[in-house]
């Protein structure tokens, strides 16, 4: 099995693609060693000692070292934890029933949704859906809807996104430029 291995914009982060199905849709991200407990794989990494967080994408495990960690030695440790897991077909969760492999919901909102905004809302969430998550998706994060009001919408990035030196022109002149021009009653995007 060959997994192959790709930078990211964020240099502590690198992606990895199986070959495979990773997830059968959505994302999981695992900020933290106690967050991992729910993943037999998630948790592995975090064994290493050098990993602080792991997403899982639908093809692909973005895994994104500690500060000051070398990625040439890394590598090799998480392609054969990635190399174990895949090839002897291991669950990628634990079997404690179904809101252990469930997809969390989205995160606490940042602001409460205005009711007479469904339609904008809705038109946010498409744009998201099918322009920017594919993009995110492409350099190993995801992104999370976290409100809208008075024209400001609140977006959490993940994965590789999270904490990239990038992640704010994404967030200023990518993701906001692009909602600002098909939604004119967006005015700014703000980091979650």
């Amino acid at each position: 099995m060959y997994i192959e291995t790709q930078p990211t914009p964020n240099p502590a982060s690198r992606k990895f693609l199986p070959g495979q199905q990773v997830m059968p849709s959505g994302t999981r991200e695992f900020a933290s060693p106690e967050a991992a407990t729910a993943s037999p794989l998630a948790q592995a990494l975090f064994d290493t000692g050098e990993v602080v967080n792991v997403l899982f994408g639908h093809d692909f495990v973005t895994v994104t070292a500690a500060p000051g960690v070398d990625w040439a030695t890394l590598r090799p440790e998480v392609l054969a934890v990635l190399l174990d897991h895949f090839v002897t077909g291991q669950p990628l969760f634990r079997n404690e029933g179904a809101a252990a492999i469930a997809v969390p919901a989205e995160d606490e909102p940042v602001v409460e949704d205005d009711p007479a905004d469904a339609e904008i809302i809705a038109q946010i969430h498409e744009l998201l859906e099918s322009r920017v998550r594919p993009a995110v998706a492409g350099d190993g994060g995801d992104i999370r809807y976290r409100g809208f009001r008075d024209g400001v919408v609140y977006l959490a990035l993940q994965g590789a996104c999270s904490g990239c030196p990038s992640s704010t022109a994404t967030l200023k002149h990518g993701i906001e430029g692009l909602l600002k021009h098909y939604i004119p009653e967006v005015v700014e995007v703000r980091a979650a």
